[in-house]
């Protein structure tokens, strides 16, 4: 069982570009995860904790990002919802695969994260 106050305060620990990196790294993980058979149990509970992440994140952030933060938890809830079916159909996964990963960018871009370590990656060289 996840010790979800001490995964709560670890996370809010982060500034907020941070902690929507923490979740777009989560959605990262579900594109690769979810392609393989083995890998049930640990997509299911990256959504889960996606799931809390925007749920401690999106009253610190401003209105448009909230407002996405909570489409996607609409989406993560609907794909748990139907999670039997589309862990059987590998259409339906490779969908939830694709989603990820333009969600996973979607967020990166929104933290600011992007830009801030592409300018420091160019610094050296």
């Amino acid at each position: 069982m996840k010790d979800w106050a001490f995964i709560r305060e670890r996370y809010l620990s982060d500034d907020l570009p941070i902690q929507l990196g923490g979740l777009a790294a989560n959605l990262s993980r579900i594109k690769s995860f979810v392609i393989h058979d083995a890998n049930r149990e640990v997509v299911d509970s990256l959504i889960e904790e996606s799931k809390f992440f925007i749920e401690w994140t999106a009253t610190a952030t401003d209105l448009e990002v909230a407002a996405e933060l909570v489409e996607l938890q609409i989406q993560l809830a609907r794909w748990q919802r139907k999670w039997s079916s589309i862990w059987d159909d590998p259409e339906l996964r490779r969908e939830v695969a694709e989603q990820s990963n333009t969600w996973s960018k979607r967020l990166l871009t929104l933290s600011g994260l992007l830009p801030k370590y592409a300018e420091e990656g160019l610094k050296g060289v």
